[in-house]
């Protein structure tokens, strides 16, 4: 093992990090390479730096014209030049703050400086590269989002556990706790991903629900176990009903007990409208953890990034951190919101108001997405003829689960696409 890694591993000995490590999460460090030494020269190099694979000018990056008349207010620095490892340092202060100002709890609280990455699923992949392996599995509700699975077992050629995620109009407690308990049994901790609002359900937790939540988790740790939480925020704050938690669980597990692990992924995919820029954030916090401890993990987590991407688009985070400062920002999100409630609010009216023998809408308040249970016949079936016949495309999740994104329907077409696919399921 490479003397970085050992001494990283130093470092988080005893911690609730050095015993939720992975193989892989053991093993990484971050060298002291070309990155590393490129950094000492940018603070250093008077004269001039022959570190960084740039074509540099007069101290600045070389650009085209065809590439600034795109974005003729950015310098150069904004678009072409290589972005730092963890991301660009303005940025993540300012997601920071944001974090702490959407969810007011964590006010006080330890918390780390987010690190970027190119997409929220760029924060699962490199959380499972550290923290889950053969012998240390992940949990996740039963229905999720595929690319969990893909993750945990083809990449990291782990064991993918699930728990029920319903139980009647609501969150399956019981569900969650015995499977977390399981685990907790049988290997000595417990990694559980928790995704709020829900994909493909489209479901967050009432008030009262995240109370039991953080309940559970809590009283797991207490008993000596282990427990990473990784909560996936893709779709934070689009919240449709007055009962529903307003902050992220992690702002609760951030400072919860020496046992726990709080990771958070975010990042602006789907907050704040901007798919294609692939930039995702993740923040770790723990009551247990000191200042050193978070350094380390934080430099683990960037060696996943160094051995893989190396580092994130440029202009994306330069449009990003532009937008989080532009004054007009959060009114012209909340217009978007408001048009996603109107959606929201004609889906739930036509499924309050039609019944189907085949279809069961399971229970949606917020997010994207809301999702069917197919009780008879066959989900793919479904959704085939629907296309084939009708021109809706919607999607599988499994035999017994489809999806519906009502976010990319025009709200005066959820009538005539909702009343097609429960025609369509009922003559199957």
């Amino acid at each position: 093992m490479n003397k970085l890694a050992i001494e990283l591993n130093e470092t988080l000995k005893g911690s609730v990090v050095d015993a939720l490590l992975s193989d892989m999460g053991k093993r990484l460090y971050f060298p002291n390479g070309i990155i590393s030494q490129g950094a000492e020269a940018a603070k250093d190099a008077f004269l001039a730096n022959g570190t960084i694979g740039m074509a540099v000018s007069g101290g600045t990056p070389i650009e085209l014209d065809s590439y600034k008349k795109s974005m003729p207010s950015f310098n150069p620095r904004e678009t072409v030049a290589y972005a730092k490892t963890a991301g660009n340092p303005d940025l993540r202060a300012l997601w920071k703050e944001k974090i702490i100002e959407k969810n007011p709890s964590l006010a006080g609280k330890n918390i780390s400086l987010p690190i970027l990455v190119p997409g929220l699923t760029a924060v699962l992949s490199y959380v499972s590269d550290l923290f889950v392996d053969e012998t240390k599995p992940l949990l996740a509700a039963d229905p999720c989002w595929d690319n969990y699975e893909l993750i945990c077992c083809a990449r990291r050629n782990a064991e993918f556990h699930q728990f029920k995620c319903f139980e009647g109009n609501g969150f399956n407690l019981k569900a969650l706790e015995d499977a977390m308990k399981a685990d907790a049994a049988k290997y000595g901790s417990v990694r559980v991903l928790l995704n709020f609002p829900q994909n493909p359900s489209g479901y967050s937790p009432t008030k009262t629900e995240a109370k039991e939540i953080c309940r559970i988790v809590k009283e797991i740790a207490e008993s000596g176990a282990k427990v990473l939480v990784l909560s996936d925020d893709a779709y934070f704050g689009l919240n449709y009903e007055d009962d529903i938690e307003p902050q992220s669980l992690f702002a609760y597990f951030a400072d919860m007990h020496e046992n726990i692990l709080a990771i958070k992924a975010d990042g602006p995919t789907k907050e704040d409208f901007a798919w294609g820029f692939r930039a995702g954030f993740v923040t770790f916090a723990s009551k247990g953890l000191t200042d050193e401890q978070i350094t380390a993990l934080q430099i683990k987590f960037m060696s996943a990034i160094r051995s893989s991407v190396s580092c994130s688009s440029t202009p994306s985070q330069s449009l990003v951190l532009h937008a989080l400062k532009d004054e007009a920002h959060n009114a012209q999100k909340k217009v978007l919101r408001d048009m996603l409630k109107r959606r929201y609010d004609a889906v739930r009216a036509f499924v309050n108001t039609h019944k189907s023998s085949v279809l069961e809408p399971l229970p949606f308040n917020s997010g994207y997405f809301m999702s069917f249970n197919v009780k008879t016949g066959n989900a793919e079936d479904i959704r085939k003829k629907l296309l084939a016949e009708k021109g809706i495309g919607i999607i599988q999740i499994d035999s017994n689960t489809l999806r519906v994104a009502f976010s990319s329907i025009d709200e005066e077409k959820i009538d005539e696409v909702y009343s097609a696919i429960y025609n369509v399921a009922e003559a199957m």
